[in-house]
């Protein structure tokens, strides 16, 4: 968690909330673009491609089947799961603006 805050603030990944809108308004990492899970096949492109990207969700569990999906795809380069998602960010001290995501 800690290697992807510090990769993240470096520039040298770029991290994807698919969260649904309302998951976002109440809890969010400030600068981390929002694509809901719902709407990925539809915003392919929109997904970042310059630098590696980490998906992140609530708990962990979405992210990892759209970590999956665009893996499969093959158009997106590295492409790694957040595990424990904005619940485990949160719980090892990372900022994020909102309530406490549960």
């Amino acid at each position: 968690m800690q290697d992807a805050y510090a990769a993240w603030q470096a520039g040298q990944v770029m991290i994807l909330d698919i969260r649904e809108e309302y998951e976002h308004d109440s809890s969010h990492v400030a600068g981390v673009p929002l694509i809901p899970m719902s709407e990925i096949q539809d915003r392919l492109d929109e997904i970042p491609t310059e630098l590696p990207l980490v998906i992140l969700c609530r708990s962990g569990n979405r992210s990892a089947t759209v970590t999956d999906y665009l893996n499969e795809l093959g158009d997106y380069g590295e492409v790694a799961n957040l595990e424990g998602g904005i619940i485990a960010w949160a719980a090892n001290g990372l900022p994020y603006e909102g309530a406490p995501p549960r």
